[in-house]
Formats: C-alpha cells, structure tokens, sequence
C-alpha cells in the first residue's frame, strides 16, 4: 500500500476512524508531516485540530537514528538499546536534548501563536503523525497526552514499522496503522510525494481551525473511470464534473506519467474546486508504454490528445483547454495547433519545444508556460518555445523550484497559476481575470 501524499493519507485514515464520529474527541497532529494528515482526519470527524509538539533525540553522527525523544510538559523518553549499542555518554545525551528543547519551545511559540492549548481531560485523544519508524516520538505523544488527562488515547498512523507497534500499545489504549509492511525502510518510501512540510503550512493549517473543528470535506465532485475512445484505441481516463463547470481541461500527461499522477490529481482538484471540470488522460496503452519511443511521438500524442478533446465536446458541450506536464506539453501544443476550438493551455515544468516551430507559430489559444528557476535547461527550452508562440502567452517562472515542483509550496503556487489562467480564459465572458506574473528568471 503507497499514498499519493498526506492529504490521501489523512483521508484514508479517517475512514478507519469513522466510528469516532459523534464523540467527544480531539485531534492532534505531530508536527512537521503528521499535521496534514491530522487535518484531514479532524475535518472528517468533525473534531477540533491541535499541535502535540515532540522532538526526537538523534545520534550525534548519525541523526536519523534516534535514541529517544522529548515533549511538552518535560516528558523524556528513552531507547536504552539504541545508547547501549551506540556507546552514547551522558553527556552527549544531555548536549542533544538541550538542542532539541530549545527548539521544541520556537515551535511551540510559533505554532500556537499565544493561543491555549485545547482541553483533554476526560476527552478521547487522536494522536496523528504520517508514520512511525522507531516510534519513539509517538511513545513521547502518548505520554504527554496521558499527562494532560485524557480519557483513552487512540495512535493513528498511515503506515508504521511493524517492531514499533507493540511498544506503543504499552502507551496507547488503541493503535490504528492502515500498513504495516515486513520491511519498512523509511517513511517516505510508502508515499508517492512526500515533500518537506513547512513551519508555515502547520502555522496554516493550524489557524484555519483555531476558531473551532475544521471545517467539513467539500462534497466531491461527481468522478468516474471512463474510456475515450481513439482510432483504434480505448484511453484510460478519470473524468471529474463539477456542477455546475464553467468548462473542462484534458491533461496531456509527461514521460512514464498518467492519471494517477499525484502531482497532476493536486493540479486537477484545485480546478475542480474552482468549477472546472477535468479529465486525466492515459495517453497510451499499456502495450504501447513498454516502446520508450512512444512518449516522444508527439504526433501520436497530440492526435490522441484532439480525440479526447472532441469526447469531451459531446459529452459535456463545454469550452475545453489542456493542460501539459513534462512531454505532454509538446502534445498539446501540437494539437492546439491545429483545434481552434481550444480554449487556453497550461505547461507545468512542460517541453513546449518538442511542438514543431511551425505548429507553434499556428496556435491560437492563450498559452502559459510555468518553470521552476532551477530547473534551467528546460527553462531556456520554454524561452526559445515562447519566442516561437504568437498567440497570447506568458511564461511565469516560479523561484525555487525544481523540474518537479517538489519544494515546499511550490505546487499550490502553479495549480493557482493553472486555475487562475483557465478560469480567466475558459469561463470569463470580458476576457478580465487576475493578473498573471511575468518572467522572473
């Protein structure tokens, strides 16, 4: 079992612990990664979100060991294996703790941001984090929730090394784990992306819910697994309606990419909250992706790309643009070029170069190119595309960010991008929409 990323995670979870709905209960997430997921689980169950700040105490020389970890209240917790066989002194354990405490107090301060901490006497308590490794942090958790009075404690994660769950079943009336597989490695390994959380995403999430439980999940949007039919061929595809929709994006999927993409399904579900309908496109069969060459056929993938377009005519009767990752890109360049009837494309991190020059010359519909600074070479790729566009276009570069858009907060900021340009293009009568940043590189 792999995640997409915490948000599935933390959805997930929730369903697991949908028989807490209704009761007395509070959630907490573990700070950085465990708060996205305990967001989502508070949301599900209608509970009230907060922060349980731990920190874990790792080997000097090897810090993701840890040999224990420390939490609010001064609770310590201690893994005497791991010191024994490490050969730590005592003196080494107190010069890392006395780090570690100082930097547990910051973000104490920072993320309660001088609110109070919400009851828990007599309350049942979710304790949250997106995995346990050695479990030492969750063991400090449990402790200090036992501290601060709750009723029964419940230790919820997505996935967990199997040798930690029986220790904190010492510490934790329940321990709910969706996997826990016979060789864990690390807990990024069991998500698709799983990005550094960020101080301020927690400081967000946080106050979003400061004013009592988070709000409930939108409903969401009508979706179905459909295929698309094209030539000779029958495309995967998950097809997203939202209603009403002002108008619907194919997705032009990039090399050893589909619809299952994480990175595109985030892309796709900003639109969807914003009244656009999507459709995530496998652009070839599975026997056709075992030919390496296939993904670089841009004509094949561009004809594939207008069948999708022409579907999506009959069944929805709405404006309709592409949006184009890595090669696919090129594609739906290629085929806008040749649709008048497109109404705007967005290249994420895209290869708009593998487009003929004289098929970009040719297209019509206002295009967005979006690439991360550091991602150079494909930036001067987007430039010398763009200066070959003679439609309306921009090339927005976003600072900091890599070919994928890994960073922290670097994601959100293209799917804003994305939903602002279609929103502005595909759905605004007087062509009037927010404003869109020019080159920064």
């Amino acid at each position: 079992m792999r995640f997409d990323d915490r948000t599935d995670a933390g959805r997930r979870l929730a369903r697991r612990l949908e028989n807490l709905r209704g009761a007395d209960v509070v959630v907490l997430g573990l700070p950085r990664g465990g708060v996205p997921v305990a967001y989502e689980v508070a949301r599900a169950l209608g509970a009230p979100l907060d922060v349980l700040v731990v920190r874990k105490l790792g080997v000097p020389w090897q810090p993701e060991l840890g040999f224990g970890a420390i939490g609010e209240q001064d609770v310590r917790v201690l893994n005497e294996d791991v010191i024994r066989d490490t050969g730590l002194e005592p003196a080494e354990l107190a010069a890392v703790e006395a780090d570690e405490r100082i930097e547990l107090e910051r973000r104490v301060r920072e993320y309660r941001a001088g609110r109070d901490p919400v009851p828990l006497a007599g309350r049942t308590v979710v304790v949250v984090d997106d995995g346990l490794a050695t479990g030492a942090t969750a063991q400090a958790a449990c402790r200090v929730v036992r501290g601060r009075g709750a009723a029964r404690i419940v230790l919820a994660v997505p996935v967990g090394a199997g040798r930690a769950l029986p220790l904190l079943r010492a510490v934790a009336d329940e321990v709910v784990c969706l996997h826990s597989p016979a060789y864990f490695g690390a807990v990024g390994a069991w998500y698709r992306v799983f990005d550094q959380t960020g101080d301020d995403e927690v400081t967000a999430l946080l106050s979003r819910t400061a004013s009592g439980s988070p709000a409930p999940p939108d409903a969401p949007a009508p979706n179905r697994e459909v295929e698309v039919p094209a030539g000779r061929v029958r495309l995967a595809a998950r097809f997203v309606l939202p209603e009403p929709a002002g108008a619907v994006v194919a997705f032009a999927h990039g090399s050893g990419s589909g619809r299952h993409s994480p990175r595109n399904r985030y892309v796709a579900a900003v639109l969807n909250r914003a009244g656009l309908g999507t459709l995530l496109l496998d652009l070839l069969t599975e026997d056709e992706e075992r030919d390496r060459r296939n993904v670089f056929d841009i004509d094949l993938l561009a004809r594939r790309l207008q069948a999708a377009a022409l579907w999506l005519r009959r069944e929805t009767d709405l404006p309709v643009g592409y949006f184009g990752a890595s090669t696919g890109a090129g594609a739906a360049l290629e085929a806008a070029a040749d649709d008048s009837g497109i109404g705007a494309v967005v290249s994420r991190g895209g290869r708009p170069d593998l487009a003929s020059p004289a098929s970009l010359a040719r297209v019509r519909a206002p295009t967005l190119l979006v690439v991360g600074s550091l991602d150079t070479q494909v930036l001067s790729l987007n430039r010398l595309a763009a200066d070959r566009l003679q439609c309306e276009h921009r090339l927005a570069v976003i600072p900091g960010a890599s070919h994928l858009f890994a960073e922290p907060g670097t994601l959100p900021v293209v799917a804003g991008l994305a939903r602002d340009w279609f929103t502005t293009h595909l759905t605004s009568p007087d062509g009037t929409g927010p404003e869109h940043p020019d080159e920064t590189g």
